[in-house]
């Protein structure tokens, strides 16, 4: 699988990074069929506290899923995307089982 990394107007850190990468990584275990995934980060209003907006978007076979989420920093929006997209994921798993 490949994943792709943005981030809009800022630059993520290395440690960032790594932990975007582990953590759709672990995704794959949902699907084997995870082609693309493309990361998402940008700082909303910087003024609020909940101002870190994570979108993480999978290519898989002949489908598209999707999770965008905000929170107070970036390992916490990661982390919900990555739990929106396990449910994703399995639901995606079970409909192409009972094709």
């Amino acid at each position: 699988m490949n994943i792709n990394i943005q981030s809009l107007h800022f630059d993520a850190t290395d440690k960032l990074k790594e932990f975007i990468q582990k953590k759709v990584t672990k995704l794959e275990k949902y699907s084997d069929d995870i082609l693309i995934a493309e990361v998402i980060l940008k700082v909303v209003k910087p003024e609020t506290k909940m101002n870190k907006e994570a979108s993480i978007k999978l290519s898989v076979k002949n489908d598209d899923l999707f999770a965008n989420k905000t929170a107070e920093s970036f390992e916490e929006a990661i982390d919900l995307c990555a739990e929106a997209l396990e449910k994703q994921l399995v639901k995606y798993k079970e409909k192409a089982q009972a094709k």
